[in-house]
């Protein structure tokens, strides 16, 4: 895949550069194009439309406070945070929807991390349909996993990111674990042959880190790209086509979705989902309404009280990404939750990928975008502090 260019706004696009910016814009755009993909399928027979109501407020001209005392206007916040496209969805209905560079309602667009999310849900449905036993050992399995960091852990231990791992997953180390992990998924080109050129055979090298299992949370996105793995063997079918046939067909997504795969054809279950900005919002609001879309069971009632309930505080507290949320807050089944309750939800993705739903105000939030820089905190609580605000003026309540 080095070999493959193509041309953006920016000039040449390759594997080697298409993940930073500039040429991330168009990068985040166009997957397909630059690494091997998998197609997720939607079903045209079971589309589930999403009315159109525009908010009153225009939510264009929405003001709203940052946690430093600053007042923002949302529509500068938009260019500052590089944003491609804004959906927020009222009871299911679009009120407010906005694409930038090139994105279109037609374009899927990378979201990263919240592949995470999507795939704790897949899992969900194959946990309902007795393939899958979430307190079972990983080596049930997958018993090639003997001798390396999950050897001893359960799937509800790689769910919530609760192993103990020898793995540091810092993006702007040029020669650490991560860069390591993108060239063996073709999402950079290969520099050190020794290394692994594929999926799994990087994650079989992981080895165990010093803490026991089932404590803390800590974030590694191979626990995800595991849980992909366990989800094909529990299935007995590729991430993409269970995807497809359990959840992205049965929730009613308008267009085909893209999940990149390795050399061999391993999906990227951690990151690598492109969809578009309202097929996204279709999954924030299958969380919202308890697993439900379009009066259609798609994720069973149990998970989905689950995921908002059953985190464990304690865990989470903590852990680097602990600025992010409020004291309470919790990690379950690869969502995060801001509150005991589970009254608001999110997922997330590096370079600016969120869903994010608030049951309260019955409202979702897609925000998708190409920030040059992978995670920065003090833009992480300013979205936080900003669909919080779109939130309330949506709905004042």
């Amino acid at each position: 895949m080095a070999a493959v260019a193509r041309t953006g706004p920016d000039g040449t696009i390759t594997v080697a550069n298409w993940l930073t910016a500039p040429f991330n814009r168009w990068g985040v755009q166009h997957a397909r194009e630059v690494v091997p993909t998998a197609r997720v399928g939607r079903d045209p027979e079971r589309h589930h439309r999403l009315p159109v109501r525009p908010s009153r407020p225009d939510l264009d001209s929405l003001e709203f406070v940052t946690p430093d005392g600053t007042v923002r206007r949302l529509v500068d916040w938009l260019t500052e945070s590089h944003a491609d496209g804004l959906l927020v969805l009222h009871e299911g209905a679009v009120v407010h929807e906005h694409y930038r560079h090139g994105l279109t309602a037609s374009q899927p667009h990378l979201a990263f991390s919240v592949t995470k999310s999507v795939t704790g849900l897949l899992a969900g449905v194959l946990v309902d349909n007795g393939d899958l036993d979430p307190d079972a050992p990983v080596l049930q399995y997958l018993p090639e996993a003997v001798g390396t960091g999950w050897a001893d852990a359960t799937v509800r231990d790689v769910l919530d990111m609760q192993t103990s791992l020898a793995y540091v997953e810092a993006y702007g180390d040029p020669e650490g674990h991560m860069a390591h992990y993108r060239e063996a998924v073709g999402w950079h080109p290969p520099r050190d042959p020794s290394l692994p050129t594929d999926l799994r055979s990087f994650l079989l090298g992981i080895g165990r880190g010093d803490a026991p299992h089932g404590q803390r949370f800590r974030y590694l996105t191979p626990n995800c790209d595991l849980l992909g793995w366990i989800l094909e063997r529990a299935g007995d079918a590729p991430y993409a086509e269970l995807l497809t046939d359990l959840v992205w067909a049965p929730m009613g997504a308008e267009f085909d979705a893209d999940v990149t795969v390795d050399r061999l054809g391993l999906a990227r279950a951690g990151g690598g989902l492109s969809a578009t900005l309202r097929d996204l919002g279709r999954v924030g609001e299958l969380v919202r309404l308890g697993g439900v879309a379009d009066g259609r069971r798609v994720v069973p009632r149990e998970w989905i009280d689950d995921i908002l309930v059953g985190g464990d505080p304690a865990a989470w507290a903590g852990n680097d990404f602990d600025y992010m949320l409020p004291p309470g807050a919790a990690y379950r089944s690869q969502w995060y939750l801001a509150d005991p309750d589970g009254v608001r939800y999110m997922a997330a993705g590096i370079h600016g990928q969120w869903v994010w739903g608030d049951r309260q105000h019955g409202v979702v939030v897609v925000k998708l975008a190409s920030r040059p820089q992978p995670s920065m905190a003090e833009v992480d609580v300013t979205e936080m502090a900003c669909f919080a605000a779109i939130a309330a003026a949506v709905n004042p309540l």
